[in-house]
């Protein structure tokens, strides 16, 4: 089972107002603070693990090209008879 992506309540204080001005901007809804804020942790909890896991291969292939190159940095270092 995944583990829960959670926001720290600094984070919903910075997100919720930008996802309300959203809202009532481009659909017409007006969203309370608690509300909005509940919406931003279900949402974080969809798709919280796709995101993390993208980063996770993102990392994983800088860490691929940069020993690809020190290996390459590696065989020039090697003295030849």
């Amino acid at each position: 089972m995944a583990t829960p992506i959670w926001l720290s309540p600094a984070q919903l204080a910075e997100l919720a107002p930008a996802l309300q001005r959203r809202l009532a901007a481009e659909h017409d809804c007006e969203l309370g603070g608690l509300e909005v804020q509940q919406l931003l942790c279900f949402v974080a909890e969809q798709i919280g693990p796709a995101l993390y896991n993208r980063a996770v291969q993102d990392a994983q292939k800088v860490v691929a090209e940069r020993f690809e190159r020190l290996q390459d940095d590696l065989w020039q270092l090697e003295v030849t008879s």
